[in-house]
Order: structure tokens, then sequence, then C-alpha cells
């Protein structure tokens, strides 16, 4: 199983996760996406993720609104 490490800043603060998934790539609205998921996936919190049919262009939109910026898969 593959393993990601995305950097990225949350709130202007630096953070690095690593994710091991069972994908050939890791394309930067899809890292956006298991970021969101790693702040904001569980409790009520969840109100505030993309809905499952949208845009790779929505979720960036998304996770910019929630404070992520610099997303990047290394």
């Amino acid at each position: 199983m593959p393993a990601y490490t995305v950097r990225y800043c949350h709130d202007g603060q630096p953070s690095t996760h690593t994710f091991d998934l069972k994908q050939p790539r890791l394309p930067a609205h899809e890292a956006a996406l298991h970021v969101m998921l790693l702040h904001f996936g569980d409790g009520e919190n969840s109100l505030v993720m993309p809905p499952a049919d949208a845009s790779p262009e929505q979720i960036l939109e998304q996770a910019e609104v929630l404070g992520f910026s610099d997303i990047q898969v290394v």
C-alpha cells in the first residue's frame, strides 16, 4: 500500500501527515479531502465537508475556506 506524505498549512501553521492509501497516485484535491477529513471528518464538524459530488475545484475551494493552503503531495 503506497504511503503519501502531504505537506500543508492550516491557519498558517505548517503541518505534515502521511496517508496509507490503496491508489496509484494522489492528486492535490484528493489530498485536500484527506486533510479535511483528518481535521473535520467526525462529529458535527462534518457539515463543513464538501458534498460527495464536488468537483476538484470545489474541494480545493472548501479547503481554503477551512484554512488549508499550500497543499502538496511529496
